[in-house]
């Protein structure tokens, strides 16, 4: 009989402990009640150098939301891999709307020794783009060479 004291004791406990926690992140704004059991998307970008055949490592970019005007939200550089390190948008501020992603080209090829016109024919570039749907994944990839890029709704 003592062993089911100690059990029931240890789930209320339990129990507890997890209402505290929720109660905690739901009064401190750590979670968005209005979305709470809706499937979050999130926003992801990858930039390949077709010039070199590799992934675009080092490659700073910034995302804007446009509204009224055009609004930084992260800006971040690309790993080694070509890819941001985290998705670029996700959990609450993934929503509806109009962004861009502003890709700094030409600071890029010039760090790698490519010799570039003076102004480069591409310097910075900007992927502007619409998400309609806050539960899905948006994967905007670039495809690019001094001379030309190429992009597409990524998954």
């Amino acid at each position: 009989m003592f062993w089911y004291f100690k059990v029931l004791t240890t789930i209320n406990w339990y129990v507890r402990l997890i209402y505290s926690y929720i109660r905690a992140v739901v009064r401190d704004g750590r979670y968005n009640i209005e979305r709470w059991g809706k499937k979050m998307g999130k926003l992801t970008t990858h930039v390949l150098d077709t010039a070199s055949g590799l992934p675009a490592s080092g490659v700073q970019w910034a995302l804007y939301r446009i509204e009224d005007s055009a609004d930084l939200i992260r800006e971040g550089v690309t790993n080694p891999d070509g890819r941001s390190e985290a998705p670029v948008l996700e959990k609450d501020e993934f929503v509806s709307g109009v962004y861009e992603l502003r890709f700094a080209i030409g600071d890029y090829f010039r760090l790698r020794g490519v010799n570039l016109s003076d102004p480069a024919f591409l310097d910075t570039i900007v992927i502007q783009f619409g998400i309609s749907d806050s539960t899905t994944h948006y994967h905007v990839p670039l495809l690019v060479s001094p001379f030309g890029y190429s992009t597409y709704r990524g998954s």
